[in-house]
């Protein structure tokens, strides 16, 4: 933290003198705290918040974990050919977190520069070795490594939702024909419920600007009826502020910038529908008991999930939650994080998370405690959550939605009641086998990228026609 504290100081252009004077402590002290000799200790927090403003959450090791996560899958590319320490990654982190992220940056930029060099190879007709290459961020990937960058929580959008809901009095957990009236009264949008084969393939809404009428989809049900009206609500109304925002995170093409703008203000949407003070009550009230939740504010357990993963205004955090959604062939559709827990861009996710086992138990809620190579223990709460778009033999969609959390907030959680929350039950899982460190692992499908094994082991557990017998 001594780190920060310096970087801090040199920001404002302070001597060491200046700033010891403005936090009431002695010289000798500050350059101790400023060497990590001394611990950064509650007076001193509390001084920088009422000297500088300075969020104390600020000083917290999480975006440290965060970057020790990005860093260890960066320096994994074969490329680098070197196998870097958790111990170096970690002092690097803490020590040079500036030069720690150009590496993460550099990292990125060359493998997209790859994937560029072979999809031009391919259009020109010569050989490929896709398999060696590390595929670039799609815009969608882009999309979600701006909420990411963000923790998952837009305040001035958040703060714009709920001074509405406020404002206009909103019934909690029926605000369906409430927000019907408020467009119509507000906008002159006139409502119309269309059966599905009246509606484009997968929408559930259309405006058309010139008349001023929105089509929704007969379907669906009160919350989710809400949560559309919310989201057109937001392009009306807050069409200049998305724009601004979608400027300000300089995305790479036309596409990104859409799929945020759209991401954006269904954002919006979640924050009206669920308004932050009253869900964060509710939710701690209940301990964050998502299928109360769900009961209350008139929505599904998936919406709930998503909500719950952005509670973190600086005034008033919520748990900070990551969330996930996975089909049966573990694709991941959905990922947000409010803190510091990575998703691996990576070789897949590990079999041995729970949100894969909620698929044999449908519609039940799982509860799991597991723990990252980095001995970082996490509780995870994971249900199956279905969409069914028509009738009789229509298909549905199935997705695994999980919730998860450092373990130290598992007190405030009522899915650890009667768990044992002790770190050496916890599961081992990782963030996906090319970045894994976990070589014993029962379900490890192939060896980490860049790491050399015995030909017999080789031969035995990873070879790609291993019989049954050989495994």
């Amino acid at each position: 933290m001594g780190v920060r504290l310096k970087r801090l100081r040199e920001e404002r252009q302070l001597t060491q003198a200046a700033l010891a004077t403005k936090l009431g402590i002695s010289l000798s002290y500050l350059n101790q705290l400023e060497n990590n000799q001394r611990p950064l200790t509650l007076p001193v927090l509390l001084a920088l918040n009422a000297t500088f403003g300075l969020d104390v959450q600020s000083f917290s090791e999480d975006d440290e974990a965060r970057l020790i996560s990005d860093l260890r899958e960066a320096l994994a590319d074969p490329v680098v050919g070197e196998t870097i320490a958790t111990a170096d990654l970690r002092e690097l982190a803490f020590n040079m977190p500036a030069v720690g992220r150009a590496l993460v940056t550099l990292s990125r930029k060359y493998r997209q520069a790859a994937e560029q060099g072979v999809a031009l190879a391919a259009r020109l007709g010569e050989d490929r070795q896709a398999a060696s290459v590390v595929l670039p961020s799609t815009p969608f990937e882009a999309v979600r490594d701006f909420f990411y960058a963000h923790n998952n929580h837009i305040p001035e959008l958040d703060e714009a939702a709920e001074a509405i809901a406020t404002r206009m009095n909103f019934p909690i957990g029926q605000m369906a024909s409430a927000l019907a009236a408020y467009l119509e009264d507000r906008h002159g949008v006139k409502i119309v419920s269309d059966a599905a084969d009246h509606m484009p393939s997968g929408t559930q809404r259309t405006f058309d600007s010139g008349s001023r009428i929105m089509h929704l989809s007969r379907r669906l049900r009160p919350g989710q009826q809400a949560f559309q009206f919310a989201t057109q609500i937001a392009f009306l109304e807050f069409g200049r502020e998305l724009q601004d925002i979608v400027e300000k995170a300089g995305f790479a093409n036309n596409e990104a910038r859409g799929i945020a703008r759209i991401g954006l203000a269904n954002y919006f949407a979640g924050a009206l529908v669920l308004p932050y003070t009253a869900f964060l009550k509710e939710a701690e009230q209940t301990r964050y008991d998502i299928e109360l939740l769900a009961d209350r504010f008139g929505v599904g357990f998936e919406t709930v999930c998503h909500r719950l993963s952005t509670l973190q205004r600086s005034s008033a955090r919520g748990v900070p939650f990551f969330f996930i959604r996975v089909d049966r062939a573990g694709n991941i559709s959905k990922r947000q994080s409010a803190t510091d827990f990575h998703f691996s861009r990576v070789g897949g996710t590990c079999p041995l998370w729970n949100v894969y086992e909620a698929f044999s138990s449908p519609g039940r809620v799982l509860t799991q405690l597991a723990r990252m190579p980095d001995d970082r223990t996490y509780l995870w709460i994971a249900r199956t959550v279905s969409h069914r778009q028509g009738g009789f033999g229509s298909p549905a969609k199935t997705f695994a939605v999980a919730l998860g959390c450092d373990v130290r907030h598992a007190e405030r959680i009522i899915y650890s009641q009667g768990l044992n929350i002790a770190p050496n039950v916890a599961t081992p899982i990782g963030m996906g086998c090319k970045v894994c460190e976990r070589l014993s692992c029962p379900q490890r499908a192939f060896p980490p990228i860049g790491r050399s094994l015995d030909v017999n082991e080789s031969e035995t557990r990873f070879a790609p026609y291993a019989t049954s017998s050989q495994i």
